[in-house]
């Protein structure tokens, strides 16, 4: 494989006034698996869509595989397999045949064929159902069956936008310990959009993505152990008056996220005693937790992922009640 899988260099990507991705720029090693962490409407799926060729950047530049995404797209395709975020399978044909479908399109050698085809669904646990349609599956059985087929053609680099969205938390689970096995048994390179944190914590490293820009990029673990402080949330009769008594005594910055007043501080624990002695109003509860990703995105973004998504959600609609006023 090329020295870096995935280069990418001052990316763009408008919709007339809409600036979907703000000129991004972020390296992918060999191997690695990346991750892009963000609300949804944040930029990630359009970013996914350059990458992969289905929708040319307004500007800038990348490459996937060492082939460019704008001049060489038909090798580009040829070297990478991608899972969308929506399902793509023919329900109505059985799980090989979906995939030896995938087979012609890409031109797997016929020799090779049944034998990579029972490689492929024999690690993601699906070879016993094999014969039976798709229609019947479980939702995450679809989701492993659409992986084994971005797997089958041997791709250099795997895509998966939003992987398990809409899965429960069991077949999640269940979905990236394949995943992981991934990296043991593929010479792969695993480029991945999420929303759930507890996912971005699988990767090598994340760059959090905010409003088409990229804030930061680094490993899970560097990113929490750039905070900090500790998360401390807590519960009073009166938001406003918590939040300017936080700033006014203990010089804090403190916000309402997740339905409660929340700041960061060093030490957490140690500083809940003096917080209920001085704070000067009652305290309904409190928590105290470690930084986390959603400390991380919040650092740097300024909110929560959950307040963004809501808050992006909150945007549309206005957006639609715009256009149907008109």
């Amino acid at each position: 494989m090329t020295e870096v899988a995935v280069a990418v260099h001052g990316l763009k990507k408008d919709y007339g006034k809409v600036e979907a991705v703000k000129g991004v720029d972020f390296e992918v090693a060999p191997g690695e698996v990346f991750g892009f962490l963000g609300p949804n409407g944040a930029g990630k799926t359009t970013t996914i869509s350059m990458l992969c060729t289905l929708v040319n950047p307004t500007g800038g530049s990348a490459t996937v595989a060492g082939y460019d995404v704008v001049r060489e797209r038909d090798e580009v395709r040829r070297n990478i397999g991608l899972v969308f975020q929506d399902p793509t399978l023919d329900g109505y044909l059985s799980a090989e045949q979906n995939l030896r479908f995938h087979a012609e399109l890409y031109g797997v050698p016929k020799s090779i064929v049944g034998d990579r085809i029972k490689q492929v669904m024999e690690m993601v646990a699906l070879w016993d159902r094999k014969d039976a349609k798709v229609m019947t599956f479980s939702g995450g059985m679809k989701r492993r069956l659409e992986i084994a087929r971005g797997l089958l053609h041997s791709p250099r680099v795997l895509f998966l936008d939003e992987p398990t969205v809409g899965l429960d938390p069991q077949t999640r689970s269940a979905i990236w310990g394949y995943i992981n096995q991934l990296r043991h048994l593929e010479d792969i390179t695993i480029f991945m959009t999420t929303h759930y944190m507890d996912e971005a914590e699988y990767c090598d490293r994340i760059a959090i993505i905010d409003h088409g820009e990229i804030v930061v990029i680094d490993s899970p673990e560097a990113l929490k152990a750039s905070i900090g402080k500790d998360r401390v949330q807590i519960q009073t009769g009166d938001d406003d008056a918590a939040i300017k008594a936080l700033r006014e005594k203990f010089d804090l910055d403190a916000a309402v996220r997740e339905g409660a007043v929340t700041f960061a501080v060093a030490s957490g624990e140690e500083f809940v005693p003096r917080l209920f002695a001085e704070l000067g109003m009652p305290i309904k509860s409190v928590s105290v937790s470690r930084p986390s990703l959603d400390d991380v995105f919040m650092n740097y973004t300024g909110s929560t992922i959950r307040d963004a998504e809501e808050g992006a959600e909150a945007g549309g609609r206005a957006w639609m009640r715009a256009m149907a006023r008109r």
